[in-house]
């Protein structure tokens, strides 16, 4: 049996690490040096103007979706249709919590995820 997390991913921890793969030198005591990364970038760095799905908040949300996070899945079994005899699980819970949580743990195995907003 698979041992469980109970936390989600760094996210940004990880991406930290890929660009220090990629780029060794850049990323100084956990810190990308962003001014080093864009004179080894050149021109790529200032592409074209382009369009954007934006909104006050963004930048925070984005941080706030790279946060690991401590908690646990439960299925309610209760509101869960044919606990028995089918695979379907109905989780309740904050949209973002639940998709952190089942990021890594049900990777390859969710065939559907229905979201009620």
């Amino acid at each position: 049996m698979d041992k469980m997390r109970f936390e989600s991913t760094d996210i940004i921890d990880k991406n930290i690490k890929k660009i220090s793969q990629l780029f060794p030198g850049i990323v100084i005591e956990g810190k990308v040096n962003f001014d080093l990364l864009r004179s080894l970038l050149g021109d790529e760095v200032h592409g074209d103007e382009a369009y954007e799905f934006t909104w006050v908040g963004k930048g925070a949300a984005i941080a706030e979706a790279g946060r690991p996070i401590r908690k646990t899945l439960l299925p309610c079994k209760e509101e869960s249709k044919n606990w028995d005899t089918t695979e379907n699980l109905y989780i309740e819970g904050d949209n973002l919590d639940v998709l952190k949580l089942l990021q890594e743990s049900y990777l390859g195995k969710v065939k559907m995820i229905y979201i009620d907003p």
